[in-house]
C-alpha cells in the first residue's frame, strides 16, 4: 500500500485534470486567505510602521554579518522550534510542521506529475513521503491533545471543547487522518472509501478556506516579527520600549512598618 499512488488509483474514476483543479484552488487560497487575513487585520501595516519606527530609534548600527548571524541563529531556532520550553509541546509542534511540509509536497507532486495518463516515472520515493508526512501530522495531532489539550481540564474545561483558536489544527489533523483511511480503503477495495475521500476533501476545504479565521496566517507573518524584534534588541531600538528601570535601592529591604513602644 504504502508504494501506491492513492491518486493515480483515484484517477480511474475522477479526472486527474478535477484534482488538479482542485489543488490549484487550495492553492490559491491560501495566499488569498493569507493576504486578507493580513490586511483585514492590519498585521501588515503595524509590522512595517513598527520596523520603520524601530530603525529611527536604533543606537548601533548592525554590520551584515550581524543581521546574518541573527538570522542564522533565528532560522535554526524556527526549524528546532527552540522558542518551545515544554518538551511535549516542541514534539507535537515539530511532528506537525515537517509533517505538513512533506505532506503538502508530495501532495502537490503525485497530484501534477504522477496521477493520469501522462505520468512519468516511479513515484515511489514521493508516495512513502506522503504517508509519512500524514502519519506525522497524526501523530502530532494525536500528541496535542493528550499531552498538551489535555491540560485545560485544570481550568474546569473539557478537552473536547472547541474554539476558533482550534480550527487550524483540528482541521489539519483531521484531514490528515481521513487521507490516511481514504487510501488504506481504497486499496482494499472497500466502498466507504469514497465517504472518508468526501470527508478528506470537505475538511481539507475548511483546512484551506477557514484562512481568515484560523491560525494559519500566522505561521507566515509570526516568524517575521519575531525576527524583527531579535533584530531590534540587538541594534538598541528595544523594539521600541523603554530601558529597563534600574532596581529600587528599597528592594529587598524589610518594608515591616517600625512599631513605636
Amino acid at each position: 500500500m504504502l508504494s501506491t499512488n492513492p491518486f493515480l488509483t483515484l484517477s480511474e474514476t475522477i479526472s486527474p485534470l478535477i484534482m488538479q483543479y482542485f489543488v490549484s484552488i487550495m492553492i490559491f487560497l491560501v495566499f488569498a486567505g493569507t493576504l486578507y487575513d493580513v490586511i483585514h487585520k492590519k498585521s501588515g501595516i503595524y509590522f512595517f510602521s513598527n520596523w520603520k519606527k524601530a530603525k529611527k530609534n536604533r543606537t548601533i548600527e548592525l554590520n551584515f554579518s550581524k543581521y546574518s548571524s541573527i538570522t542564522f541563529n533565528y532560522l535554526i531556532e524556527v526549524f528546532t522550534s527552540g522558542e518551545l520550553c515544554n518538551l511535549n509541546r516542541r514534539i507535537a509542534h515539530l511532528l506537525g510542521m515537517y509533517g505538513f511540509i512533506i505532506y503538502i509536497t508530495a501532495t502537490i507532486i503525485l497530484v501534477f506529475k504522477y496521477t493520469g495518463v501522462n505520468s512519468t516515472g516511479d513515484p515511489n520515493i514521493w508516495t512513502y513521503l506522503w504517508y509519512l508526512g500524514a502519519s506525522m501530522i497524526s501523530v502530532g495531532g494525536l500528541w496535542f491533545w493528550i499531552f498538551i489539550r489535555v491540560d485545560v481540564s485544570a481550568e474546569g474545561n473539557s478537552v473536547f471543547r472547541l474554539v476558533q483558536a482550534d480550527l487550524f489544527v483540528t482541521t489539519l489533523v483531521l484531514s490528515a487522518i481521513s487521507a490516511l483511511l481514504w487510501s488504506m480503503l481504497q486499496y482494499n477495495g472497500n466502498p466507504f472509501s469514497y465517504l472518508f475521500l468526501a470527508f478528506y476533501l470537505l475538511l481539507t476545504t475548511l483546512l484551506f478556506g477557514t484562512i481568515p479565521w484560523s491560525k494559519f496566517a500566522h505561521m507566515f507573518y509570526k516568524p517575521a516579527a519575531a525576527l524583527q524584534k531579535k533584530i531590534a534588541m540587538e541594534d538598541g531600538s528595544r523594539n521600541n520600549l523603554p530601558e529597563p528601570a534600574n532596581k529600587p535601592a528599597i528592594l529587598g529591604k524589610s518594608l515591616k512598618p517600625k512599631r513605636n513602644y
